[in-house]
C-alpha cells in the first residue's frame, strides 16, 4: 500500500528522492518522509501529503530513502511516518507491509530500546540496531534482522557511516531501476520512469546491497543474479499530459488501452485468437470449473468474464472475492483453473488465495497488467492486458482492457473446447474490434455527460441498475462514484430492487440504468417504471433510441454488440468523475484508499 523510494547517484538526493515520492503518492498519501545518509542520518518527515514534505540537503550524500504512507498501525501524525530509526538516530528504515509479530519483538526490545511510533515498523531498526553492536555489516545486519521477522514486507535501509543502501522483500513488492550512473530504488517503476526504464524485479527474500560501484543480491545467504529488464513504456505515460487529473487522462486513454490489449491476438478474419499462453488444449477441454479469484475492481471484470465463458466456452465459473476464498469441497483440482484477476500483480488477497489453489493441486492462471509483478511468478500462466500504467487510485482502463483480454480468452477457450461456433467468434471478436471506436465516441460526448453530473451532483445518494452483463457494470459504476465523490452509492441486479433496495428509493435517489445489448434492456424498463412511480430521477445509458423515452436523462452510446456494457461503463466512469469534481473532491487521491493493496 505505502510507497517506498531509493536513490544512489550523483545528482541531488533530496530533491530525486522528493520528486519520487510524488509519482508514488497514489499508493499512500496520509503521510511522508525522507532519509539522507552519510556519516550522519537527515530525516525529515510530516503528517499529510508529499507536497507539505521539504526535502532535507546534506552536502555530499549520494543514498537516499523515501516513504509515503498508508496507514495501518498508528494514526497518521509525524510522528507514525516513516522512516523509523533507532535509539543512536543513526539507523533509518522504510518499510511497506505487516510485521505480524512486531508486538512480541517490541516487547523484547523495550527492556533496552525505547520506541517513539505506534507502527509495527519500528522494531526493524531497532533489530538492526542491535545486530550491528556486534561489528558486522549493514547487510549482515539486515540479514539476521529478516530472520525474526513474521510477515509481508519491503524495506529499504540506511545507517550512518554504512555505505550504501540495503533492501530486502518478502511478498510486498520492490524492484531495482538502472541508469548510466545511478541506481533507483521503488514499490512499482512509476517511482523513478522518467530517470529509467531498466528494472530489476526483486523476489521474495531476495536482499540487494546497493552502493554507488555495484548492485550485489543476495537470497539465502547466496549470491545470486537477477535478470534486467527493460519497460515497454516511458515517463510520459505516467505523467498526466495537459489533463487536470490522472483519473480523467486513464478515462480517455481506454481507446489506446483497448487497441494494446487487442493488437496482434485476433487474426485479420476475425475467427481465432492468439494469446501467447502456453495452456495445453487437453487440459482446457478437461476443465469443469474455472474459479474466478479477485478484489475491487477487478472482482467486476471477473463476473463479467464469468458472463463470457459461461456463455461462449461451456464451462461453470465461480467468481470469489478472493479475501473469502478457500480451495475447499470435492472439487477435482486437476480439472480446476483458477483464473487470479489483479491490476498490480500484488494484491495481497488475491496472491494469497492463487497459492492456496496451487498448494491444493489446482492450476493457476493471471490476468494483469504488470510486467514482473509477483503474480506472474506465483502462477502457472499468464496473460497480460497491455493497459499500460495507471496512477488515478480509482482504476477505469484496465477495467475494460481486463475485461477485453477476458473476451479474447474465452474465444480461445470456446474454441478449444468446440463449444463456440465461427459466427459467435466472429461477432465476439468484431465487437471487440470496434470496441476503442465506440469508447472514442463516448468520450467525444463527455460535455452532455458533464452537464448531467453538474444537475444531480448534490443528490442523497445514486442506485445503478443493469442486468446480465450490465450488473457487472452497474456494481463497478457505483464503486467508482463512492470512491471518489464520497457518495453513497450501490449496485444492484435490477430484478432485485423489489426485494428491498426499493425502500430507499425517493426523489432524492437518481437510478441509473444500463439499457444495453447484452443487459436485458426491455426488462430492466419495468424496474425504470417501478423507480419513477416512486419518483426516482432516471438517467438511462442506451444506444436504442426506444428506450430513451424510458428515462429522464439519457447518456447515448452507439451500439457495439456483445460488448456494449463496456461502453455504457465508460459513460458513467465519466459521470462519477464529473460529480466528484463538481464537489471538489481530491478524486486522484481519495480518502482512505490506496492503488494497490498490498496487505491482507
Amino acid at each position: 500500500m505505502c510507497g517506498i523510494i531509493g536513490y544512489i547517484g550523483p545528482d541531488e538526493t533530496g530533491r530525486i528522492v522528493h520528486q519520487g515520492l510524488k509519482n508514488l503518492e497514489y499508493r499512500g498519501y496520509d503521510s511522508a518522509g525522507i532519509a539522507l545518509a552519510d556519516d550522519t542520518v537527515t530525516i525529515a518527515k510530516t503528517e499529510g501529503q508529499v507536497n507539505e514534505l521539504t526535502a532535507p540537503r546534506a552536502e555530499g550524500t549520494t543514498a537516499g530513502i523515501g516513504h509515503t504512507r498508508w496507514s495501518t498501525h498508528g494514526e497518521p501524525t509525524e510522528t507514525n511516518a516513516h522512516p523509523h530509526t533507532d535509539c543512536t538516530g543513526e539507523v533509518a528504515v522504510v518499510h511497506n507491509g505487516i510485521i505480524e509479530n512486531y508486538e512480541a519483538l517490541k516487547a523484547d526490545l523495550s527492556e533496552t530500546h525505547v520506541f517513539e511510533s505506534e507502527t509495527d515498523t519500528e522494531v526493524i531498526p531497532h533489530l538492526i540496531e542491535r545486530h550491528l553492536h556486534d561489528g558486522i555489516s549493514l547487510l549482515s545486519a539486515v540479514q539476521r534482522t529478516t530472520h525474526e521477522l513474521e510477515g509481508s514486507y519491503a524495506i529499504a535501509v540506511t545507517a550512518a557511516g554504512h555505505e550504501g543502501i540495503v533492501v530486502a522483500r518478502e511478498d510486498s513488492p520492490i524492484l531495482l531501476g538502472h541508469s548510466d550512473d545511478a541506481t533507483f530504488i521503488g514499490s512499482d517503476a512509476t517511482a523513478f520512469i522518467e530517470h529509467t526504464n531498466r528494472v530489476t524485479y526483486l523476489e521474495s527474500g531476495d536482499i540487494a546491497r546497493i552502493t554507488t560501484d555495484e548492485v550485489t543480491i543476495y537470497n539465502d545467504g547466496e549470491r545470486i543474479e537477477r535478470e534486467t529488464e527493460t519497460l515497454d513504456w516511458d515517463a510520459e505515460a505516467a505523467g498526466k499530459s495537459g489533463y487536470e487529473h490522472y483519473m480523467l487522462k486513464e478515462i480517455h486513454e481506454q481507446p489506446r488501452a483497448l487497441r494494446q490489449a487487442i493488437s496482434g491476438r485476433i487474426d485479420e478474419l476475425a475467427t481465432s485468437v492468439d494469446l501467447d499462453v502456453a495452456l495445453p488444449e487437453e487440459y482446457l477441454r478437461s476443465v469443469d470449473e474455472i474459479q474466478i479469484v479477485a478484489c475491487g475492481t477487478s472482482y467486476h471484470a471477473g463476473l463479467y468474464a464469468k458472463a463470457l465463458l459461461e456463455t461462449h466456452a461451456d464451462v461453470r465459473v465461480t467468481v470469489h472475492l478472493a479475501s473469502e476464498y478457500a480451495f475447499t469441497g470435492d472439487r477435482d483440482p486437476w480439472r480446476t483453473l483458477v483464473l487470479a484477476i489483479t491490476q498490480s500483480g500484488e494484491t495481497a488477497d488475491t496472491l494469497s488465495a492463487l497459492r492456496d489453489a496451487s498448494r491444493s493441486g489446482a492450476r493457476t492462471l493471471a490476468l494483469t497488467n504488470t510486467l514482473g509483478s509477483t503474480v506472474t511468478r506465483d502462477a502457472d500462466d499468464t496473460i497480460f492486458i497491455r493497459a499500460g500504467p495507471e496512477i488515478g487510485v480509482a482504476a477505469t482502463k484496465t477495467f475494460v482492457s481486463q475485461v477485453a483480454t477476458a473476451t479474447l480468452f474465452a474465444v480461445h477457450l470456446g474454441q478449444v473446447r468446440n463449444a463456440l461456433t465461427s459466427q459467435a467468434a466472429t461477432e465476439l471478436l468484431e465487437s471487440l474490434r470496434n470496441l476503442p471506436g465506440a469508447v472514442q465516441q463516448v468520450l467525444d460526448r463527455e460535455s452532455v455527460i458533464e452537464h448531467a453530473a453538474e444537475t444531480y451532483a448534490d443528490s442523497e445518494a445514486f442506485f445503478y441498475i443493469g442486468r446480465q452483463a450490465g450488473y457487472p457494470v452497474a456494481l463497478e459504476s457505483a464503486l467508482k462514484l463512492k470512491e471518489i465523490s464520497y457518495d453513497h452509492a450501490e449496485g444492484f441486479a435490477a430484478g432485485e430492487l423489489k426485494h428491498g433496495p426499493l425502500a430507499l428509493v425517493t426523489s432524492e435517489t437518481p437510478v441509473i440504468a444500463i439499457l444495453t445489448d447484452e443487459a436485458e434492456a426491455e426488462k430492466t424498463v419495468h424496474n425504470v417504471k417501478e423507480v419513477e412511480s416512486r419518483g426516482a430521477p432516471v438517467i438511462g445509458v442506451t444506444s436504442d433510441t426506444v428506450t430513451t423515452t424510458a428515462a429522464d436523462t439519457t447518456f447515448e452510446i452507439p451500439a457495439c454488440g456483445p460488448l456494449e456494457p463496456l461502453v455504457a461503463n465508460v459513460a458513467l466512469q465519466l459521470f462519477a468523475y464529473h460529480v466528484a469534481n463538481e464537489k471538489d473532491r481530491p478524486i486522484d487521491k481519495p480518502r482512505n484508499l490506496a492503488k494497490s493493496v498490498t496487505v491482507e
